[in-house]
Formats: structure tokens, sequence, C-alpha cells
């Protein structure tokens, strides 16, 4: 049999990249009639018998063990999320911001956070997305300055994909598609004009498909989504998915501490002494409430 990743799947046929070429196949009905956990997704890694080899043409036998699975959408085994937002147009919002980072961690999958459409700025603009970057490069995040338009910082967006599988998220509007495009150098999604009555991007990506960049560096372009809710996440493992909490909750008083009113919480400490960024913990609190209202 051969082994390879499925690079897209729509109306239960699924395109395979294998050492041989990419292959077409149909997963045997037991997997049709389980659960999502259990079915076959883009980015997972497959077992194939051919039937027709003249078209390149198979079962898939079995799916291999996932290191990561995103809901939302729904990719196997990615690595990293780049998570994209516009500096401008639409403005920058944080708290969606920190929602897809979050996420992103709660799948234990690794965040780079891409500021798009730096063009856009100037003066007071520029220093405050400057301020805004620091604070997200303070607490252990990779960011990258980006500007389709211009062409400024691909090359170092296309330096953190390597011997990755990525997958781009972000808001409608923040430039996802066009990145797509340009790391692609062709225009395999269809690319959607700003609406000037709204400022928000219109959802132009159909489907999730990864793209091969590379040997072992493969791309998945998602739907754009304009807010997103804590759906899986405990409140008190909330603490665990900002970075920059990490290194100082070890030293807390208790260990369980949730850096809420605990005494002796170095984390607090940390916000107090301008460690760690007083916005961003205030928004953890801010989350860490809506988390304790679901439960």
């Amino acid at each position: 049999m051969l082994e390879g990743i499925i690079v897209k799947g729509v109306g239960g046929l699924y395109t395979i990249d294998t050492a041989e070429g990419t292959v077409t196949a149909r997963p045997r009905g037991i997997f049709r009639k389980k659960e999502i956990s259990l079915s076959p997704l883009v980015g997972d890694k497959v077992s194939v018998s051919m039937i027709e080899r003249d078209n390149n043409a198979g079962v898939i036998e079995k799916i291999h063990e996932r290191k990561t699975l995103l809901m939302r959408p729904k990719v196997a085994n990615v690595t990293q999320a780049v998570i994209v937002f516009a500096c401008k147009e639409p403005d920058l919002h944080l708290d969606l911001l920190d929602r897809f980072i979050i996420q992103s961690e709660a799948a234990a999958v690794n965040s780079i956070i891409v500021f798009n459409k730096i063009d856009l700025l100037s003066g007071k603009d520029r220093e405050k997305t400057e301020g805004i970057r620091n604070i997200y490069e303070k607490a252990g995040y990779k960011t990258v300055l980006l500007s389709t338009y211009k062409d400024v910082g691909i090359d170092k967006l296309e330096a953190v994909l390597d011997g990755e599988t990525t997958v781009l998220a972000g808001p409608s509007g923040a430039g996802k598609s066009s990145i797509f495009n340009m790391l692609c150098n062709e225009k395999l999604m269809e690319t959607g004009e700003l609406s000037m009555k709204i400022r928000r991007g219109k959802h132009t990506t159909r489907h999730s498909q990864l793209v091969k960049l590379g040997t072992d560096s493969y791309l998945v372009d998602s739907p754009g989504f304009s807010s997103l809710t804590f759906n899986g996440i405990d409140a008190d493992i909330l603490k665990n998915l900002f970075l920059e909490f990490k290194g100082l909750s070890s030293e807390c008083r208790f260990a369980n501490c949730n850096h809420i009113d605990e005494p002796d919480c170095m984390v607090k400490q940390g916000v107090a002494q301008g460690i760690i960024s007083e916005t961003r913990y205030k928004r953890y609190l801010n989350f860490y409430e809506e988390l304790r209202g679901g439960q």
C-alpha cells in the first residue's frame, strides 16, 4: 500500500500526495459511518490501496494516528498556525487575536502572528503597531510584519513555514487569501475585494486544502471567521495557554494558582513589574470570567 497525506477533500473524494505522485481515493465505508475523529481529514497521513493504477485511483484503508486536530477549520496534523491580522482595514482587534492564539495553543499548535497591511500605516499608527508587536514578541510569540501590496516581509514568513504544516487563520479581510496566493506563486484561491460599505472582507475560501510548498512543507488555506468561542476549553487550563505566564507560574505559592486573587502569585507580580503586559493580563481575566460563566 502507498502512504501519503490528504491534501484535499471534496464530496467524499480525497486527493492524496504520495511518493509516487498524486492519488485520488475514497475511504472504506467504515470511515464514513464513524465520528469525526475517525473520518478522513485534510492533513491526515493515510495508507491507500490502489484499484486503478492507470487512473491513479485508490481506497483509503487506514488513517494514521494524528499529532494534532483542529476543529475550526477541520485539519489534522498541523504543526503551526499563522494568525493573520490586518493593522488597518479592518482595524486590529486584540481581543479577537488572543482568542485565535488561545484556540491554537489549546490544540497544541504553535502560533506565529502576522501583522498584515503595514503599507497602510504611518506615524503614530506605525508606532502603535510596533508597540503591540513588542508585547507579543516579549510574551514568546514569533511575529512578522507584512505587506502583500508592497511585497514586504514575505521572505521572513517563508522562512518560518519551512518544514512545517501550517494553517492560515484570522478574521475576514485580514488578507489570508492574498498571502496564500503570494506564497504559492499562483492564484489557487479567489481573492475577494474588501467591502467599502462595511470595511470587512468577504468569505472567499470555500474549503480547506493543503498545498505542498516544499519537500516537508505544507500550507492550508481556510475560511475567515469574525468571532471565536472557547468551546472545549476549561477555565482552569486557560492559564496554561498564555506563554508569558509559564516561566513565572512555577514560582507561585500554590501549584494550581489561577493568577486571579491568590496570595504570592508571581504572575500578578510580573504584571506589576511590567514583565507581563497589563492589557494581555486583563484580557486573561475577562476570558477566565467568560469561561467560568459557562460552567
